[in-house]
């Protein structure tokens, strides 16, 4: 049975690093696949650009906006295509934001406006535009939910694992400090005269397998689990995307023995 344990959150970077335990690498990318792919979330798909005389174009300016995240709440928004207006446009698969300004100086995400105070943009202090004297932003906004497959402005975050690796000190290491120096990751630490691993680094190891040549008396191999990261770009919780990637699966799956 796979298994999961929590490893690191760290809430502040939207970063949750966990242990994969009793699969494979098929499995693991298939749920990295699925979270690039697959998780919908809001963003800005379409613009009404009342008036834009700042320095940048009005494509410019929308690609800005289009790529600027939206944090997204998957109970009150639905995907187009499987909304009951049947794509025509509604509360439930549309979101208006709009953007009005015209003083001197930086536009901020903050200043736009959202129909929804649940779902607006991430990070408040994200620079939008900037403006001259005399210089004016007007614009309305439609974000809807989407996909990574079909715009990476959609996807949630970022999805990568690797091998849990097994690092030993089996004996003396002849300069323990040149072990300590040659590990980007500060996974070896010294204790008295003799070289230590750091256990709560290794999930940070690149796997460069350097200190393995500076002394016989380190030895480095592979388990057969996983260490898998998720860094969310803000728009849902790490938990979230992994729960969403997870029902996604299980719906594909369910449909193919349908089809069967």
């Amino acid at each position: 049975m796979i298994k999961l344990e929590k490893i690191k959150e760290e809430r502040k970077k939207n970063k949750w690093t966990f242990l994969l335990k009793n699969s494979d690498e098929v499995f693991a990318n298939t749920i990295r696949r699925l979270i690039i792919e697959e998780v919908p979330t809001l963003a800005v798909e379409e613009l009404e650009i009342k008036e834009n005389s700042s320095a940048l174009y009005d494509e410019m300016l929308a690609l800005r906006l289009g790529l600027t995240p939206i944090k997204t709440d998957l109970k009150s928004y639905e995907l187009k295509e499987k909304c009951k207006c049947g794509g025509a446009g509604c509360a439930q698969c549309e979101l208006k934001i709009t953007l009005k300004a015209s003083k001197k100086g930086y536009v901020y995400a903050e200043d736009a406006v959202s129909a929804d105070p649940h779902c607006v943009f991430v990070y408040p202090k994200m620079i939008l535009v900037k403006l001259l004297s005399k210089q004016k932003v007007d614009v309305t906004m439609t974000a809807v939910l989407g996909r990574g497959k079909d715009h990476a402005k959609w996807a949630p975050g970022l999805p990568f694992y690797h091998r849990e690796p097994i690092i030993k000190v089996t004996g003396p290491v002849a300069d323990p400090e040149k072990v300590v120096q040659s590990c980007p990751k500060g996974i070896f630490g010294i204790k008295g005269k003799s070289v230590e691993v750091i256990k709560d680094k290794l999930p940070d190891c690149h796997e460069c397998q350097q200190c393995t040549d500076l002394d016989k008396n380190i030895t480095f191999e592979e388990s057969g689990n996983f260490i898998f990261t998720i860094e969310s770009w803000g728009q849902l919780t790490c938990k979230e995307i992994l729960n969403q990637s997870i029902g996604i699966l299980i719906d594909k799956i369910e449909e193919l023995e349908k089809s069967i």
